[in-house]
């Protein structure tokens, strides 16, 4: 290995900062809105993040590639869709059973085959739509501070044009902050700020849940994430290994499942940014950039108490304004991909209305059930667009 630069070291915290910023008042917000308790999303942040992290770690040290592992976002939002309540322990059953479901796939070497059953714009349109569903909801509390979301919006759309090496979400951070501050809006009383470690759970196997969640979020992992790392390598000249990185995705799943986690998987948005151009010249050193990045992740992980911690003392205006704006840049890009197809057009139109929806039935919720319609219809009205997949 030649010497690693400056630049490698920075694309690894640009990546870190990313993953443990507005991705992690995401998952709190989801967290609170299907009720965990606090020990619960503690561990759950804990898990994502220390076998994310773990994972990307042992990868790219072994490959000597910029393999960054984290979670799944889109499955974090997929979680609000559906509308089944389930005990934490009937989830993390369903969690486990996606890592086994990732992890044969990966052993088996068949993750391509099995992917194209389900046309990729259908899958991006219900992505789109459970995102879309999750960000209009967010803004519904925005409104309780304007003054606090002004600033934070002007922390994040207008700084970056004069700091332009400064990601958008750090000043909208700093400003929401201060403001919070001086408005009086911090409320630190009857909030600990103890230590709190993560707990075991012992899994329990639901069918509804599995069918309603396992199959839908493993889907999420290979087709999304997964897949949009290994694209992005490829990219920039690397060989990646697939079928390494579907197993230990599979692997890190199952870790996670055990705290009340979703997932733990090589995930794009931070591979990319390692992987970069910007992550310096020597392309054989770039991966230290995603050992950076593990290495913080682990670490963001052991402190997942602080960090809840931290996050419940601020106002809910201010944490879902810049969950709201964290996501935007996701949507935004999911989007298009999802409507720039000239396939599976009304498929992926109703997968993504569905998907946006409160249907359920027979316990299904709308983010499968939107998978299953839109892919039924494209087969009778669509059908020369799987012939030319």
């Amino acid at each position: 290995m030649k010497k690693f630069t400056i630049n490698n070291i920075t694309a690894g915290l640009v990546a870190s900062i990313f993953g443990c910023t507005g991705s992690v008042l995401l998952v709190i917000s989801v967290a609170n809105r299907i009720n965990l308790s606090r020990i619960d999303t503690i561990s759950w942040i804990f898990s994502i993040y220390f076998f994310g992290g773990l994972i990307g770690l042992i990868l790219s040290l072994k490959y000597k590639i910029p393999i960054s592992g984290a979670y799944t976002i889109a499955g974090t939002v997929f979680l609000l869709g559906n509308n089944n309540i389930y005990s934490i322990e009937e989830l993390a059953g369903a969690y486990l059973i996606s890592g086994c479901i990732i992890l044969f796939v990966g052993l088996s070497g068949l993750k391509e085959k099995i992917l194209n059953i389900l046309p990729g714009p259908i899958v991006l349109g219900m992505v789109s739509g459970v995102l879309t569903k999750f960000i209009i909801t967010l803004m519904d509390s925005i409104i309780e501070e304007p003054i606090i979301v002004i600033l934070v919006l002007i922390g994040f759309f207008v700084l970056p044009k004069i700091f332009k090496r400064i990601q958008p979400i750090i000043p909208a951070i700093i400003m929401g902050t201060i403001v919070s501050i001086i408005l009086d809006k911090v409320q630190v009383s009857g909030i600990a700020f103890d230590y709190v470690l993560p707990r075991i759970l012992i899994p329990k196997l639901n069918i509804d849940a599995i069918l309603g969640i396992s199959i839908p979020l493993s889907i999420l992992i290979m087709g999304s994430e997964n897949s949009q790392a290994i694209a992005i390598l490829r990219t920039q000249g690397y060989n990646p290994p697939i079928n390494a990185m579907t197993i230990a995705s599979g692997l890190g799943s199952m870790a996670t499942s055990l705290f009340g986690g979703h997932s733990a998987n090589i995930a794009g948005p931070m591979t990319a940014i390692c992987s970069s151009d910007e992550a310096g010249d020597d392309m054989e050193n770039r991966y230290i950039a995603s050992v950076i990045n593990g290495i913080v992740f682990i670490t963001f992980g052991l402190l997942a108490s602080k960090a809840l911690s931290l996050v419940a003392i601020m106002p809910k205006a201010f944490i879902s304004t810049i969950a709201t704006l964290s996501m935007l840049g996701i949507l935004k890009k999911t989007l298009n991909n999802t409507f720039n197809s000239d396939r599976f057009k009304m498929g992926t139109l109703l997968s993504f209305l569905i998907a946006m929806s409160n249907i359920t039935i027979f316990n299904i919720g709308s983010p499968i059930l939107a998978l299953i319609v839109a892919s039924l219809v494209s087969l009778i009205i669509e059908k020369e667009d799987f012939i030319s997949k």
